[in-house]
């Protein structure tokens, strides 16, 4: 079984509140994005074993997608086992859900292959064990995400528009940005109502306007890279600019397709590494 695990960015990112046991309460509008990187599921006798076609990215009970099958297993008492292969294209430690993407792909992947039964609601109560952007991977498309991850609502769709993602020459630690984070600094938190109306209007304007990510400010004291990077971004004539989730991947929406080709170049100076793609 050949799967299509789809990277996200964020149109927000918003942080308003935190559990006692240290998890942080978001609010954040994802986008899907047709970056994906490729998962093949081939049957075998028994046990769990994974390849693929980068040498950095680990293929051991470290990797997410490891861990998915082995909690649907678990979960649904399949004796038989899986052999994953990744064909990686979405950049890691990115902040654009590679990892959880392919997790995602192979939770509904498995589930389908040896005949499961597991609802959409399993699934992604699954997910969340996982991580907090496996229930939304699941889901796709542009969707409001509350709680730690766990509370989607659909939006109307914001695909179609052309996005070029900027990820620097390091990656940022999830854990490292949001241990950095301190709510009580956070004067002005994101409108994400407005944010949603300006998304379904297609208004580029108002999505400039109200799109924001917390985590942001906090990234760049660290990497201040990322703050050169959205601006260079903006100079190339992106309407939108953002860092995407705990970063450092950057991206820019664009009005059409020829003036983020003309942008390509200029943004790959400095060992960056320049995709072109789109919502969906």
């Amino acid at each position: 079984m050949i799967l299509k695990a789809y990277a996200k960015i964020n149109l927000s990112l918003d942080i308003v509140g935190k559990r006692d046991d240290g998890y942080h309460l978001l609010e954040m509008i994802m986008q899907t994005v047709e970056l994906h990187d490729e998962v093949i599921l081939t049957e075998r006798t028994s046990g769990i074993s994974l390849s693929c076609d980068k040498a950095y990215v680990p293929v051991d009970e470290r990797n997410i997608a490891y861990k998915a099958a082995k909690l649907i297993m678990e979960a649904s008492g399949l004796t038989s086992g899986i052999h994953i292969h990744i064909n990686k294209n979405i950049p890691v430690a990115a902040g654009l859900a590679g990892g959880s993407t392919d997790a995602a792909a192979v939770l509904k992947g498995m589930n389908a292959m040896f005949s499961l039964g597991l609802s959409h609601e399993e699934l992604k109560a699954l997910g969340l064990k996982l991580g907090a952007d496996v229930p939304y991977c699941l889901e796709g498309g542009t969707a409001l995400c509350e709680g730690v991850g766990e509370r989607i609502t659909k939006l109307k769709s914001f695909g179609g528009h052309v996005v070029v993602l900027v990820k620097p020459p390091f990656g940022v630690s999830t854990k490292d940005a949001y241990g950095a984070f301190n709510l009580e600094k956070i004067k002005r938190h994101v409108e994400t109502e407005k944010l949603m109306d300006s998304l379904a209007k297609d208004d580029l304007n108002g999505v400039h306007y109200y799109s924001r990510n917390l985590l942001e400010n906090v990234v760049i004291q660290s990497y201040p890279v990322i703050k050169s990077i959205k601006q260079r971004v903006v100079k190339t004539g992106a309407r939108v600019t953002l860092m995407s989730g705990s970063g450092p991947t950057v991206y820019g929406i664009y009005e059409n397709k020829e003036t983020a080709v003309r942008a390509l170049d200029e943004l790959r100076k400095n060992g960056n590494e320049v995709i072109l793609t789109e919502t969906v």
